[in-house]
């Protein structure tokens, strides 16, 4: 890159970014992924349009063949970076955004409802892409969590404190729900596994060593009381 495109890049790393992402609240398992690009406007002159190319440069938010093809309309000519921010930039995004689609398909974690939904927008247009990266896919995330919080729920070894969250979270948000599966449901089952153990320290007659382990484990952490209530305790 010459002097005078190193400096485009640096001034446009003060400016605002064009791109404009967000991340929506996903359960664990599933990757986030970017929303469209905005579409830049073609500026009178040639420095302005550079200077907005830079700005796709500079953005981290920017995906590969976005900043590709702005490094291309960079180095090229005046009709080069007209070109760029007037089809060349959608083009560019709409493969990243076949990209980012790709890879929750490929995600063996990602539920039916986002593949529906993301098979939907890659067999669509571009605009389909875009749309669920933006909201389609929150969307279709928290049904796939809203369905397994339901199995959650009906599962007859679900404990009180479980369920307690579980439903607070299925009559809460997609935050509420997003959170549940990731951090809360660990917790709660944490509670319910500490009352288990406390019954078994309540049992008349059990051995020793079954006390002594179950002393052991009762304050420790939401890993080590789930592995004594479904194995530990059976070992012992």
């Amino acid at each position: 890159m010459n002097p005078t495109r190193a400096a485009l890049v640096l001034t446009a790393t003060a400016l605002a970014p064009v791109l404009l992402l967000s991340t929506p609240s996903f359960a664990a398992g599933t990757a986030a992924a970017p929303t469209a690009v905005a579409v830049a406007a073609v500026a009178d002159s040639d420095a302005d349009n550079a200077v907005a190319i830079a700005k796709l440069l500079a953005d981290p938010a920017s995906g590969r063949a976005v900043k590709r093809e702005a490094q291309k309309a960079l180095d090229g000519t005046p009709a080069d970076r007209v070109a760029f921010l007037t089809t060349g930039l959608a083009i560019a995004q709409d493969e990243d955004n076949m990209v980012a689609i790709a890879k929750i398909l490929a995600d063996p974690a990602t539920g039916k409802g986002v593949r529906r939904e993301a098979n939907a927008a890659m067999n669509g247009t571009a605009a389909d892409r875009a749309a669920f990266l933006k909201t389609g896919l929150a969307i279709a995330q928290d049904e796939d969590n809203m369905v397994a919080i339901a199995k959650i729920l009906a599962d007859p070894a679900t404990g009180k404190g479980v369920k307690r969250e579980a439903n607070k979270a299925m009559n809460g948000t997609a935050a509420d729900r997003a959170a549940f599966l990731k951090t809360g449901f660990r917790l709660a089952q944490a509670e319910d596994d500490r009352v288990a153990v406390g019954r078994i320290l309540a049992r008349p007659g059990i051995s020793d060593a079954l006390r002594a382990a179950a002393q052991k484990v009762v304050d420790g952490t939401p890993e080590e009381l789930r592995y004594f209530i479904t194995v530990g305790q059976y070992q012992v």
